[in-house]
């Protein structure tokens, strides 16, 4: 049987020896997709930097929760660290 790392194949960071993101990175970054998707006071993000060690994997990369109130979340999987998401990532990412 595969081992719960393998079936997920995604570690947050800040577990197994990765830094953990700093808050300010994770709301630049929040606000950078709302800014992007021109989204409504209500809708809420979540961010995460999550590292894969499947060969498939770009290794490091950021995914974006968008949670729209009567709305199905949507996510966005950006192929760079937290650190280095530009506004015309996330707006390549959703096709906006």
């Amino acid at each position: 049987m595969r081992s719960p790392v393998a079936l997920f194949g995604a570690f947050l960071r800040g577990t197994f020896g990765l830094p953990k993101p700093d808050r300010e990175a994770i709301e630049r970054v929040k606000e950078l997709a709302r800014t992007a998707l021109r989204a409504s006071p209500e809708t809420a993000f979540a961010v995460n930097e999550i590292a894969c060690n499947d060969p498939g994997c770009p290794g490091i990369e950021t995914v974006i929760l968008v949670m729209e109130p009567g709305k199905k979340t949507r996510a966005l999987k950006v192929q760079k660290t937290l650190d280095e998401v530009t506004e015309q990532d996330i707006r390549a990412a959703f096709d906006v």
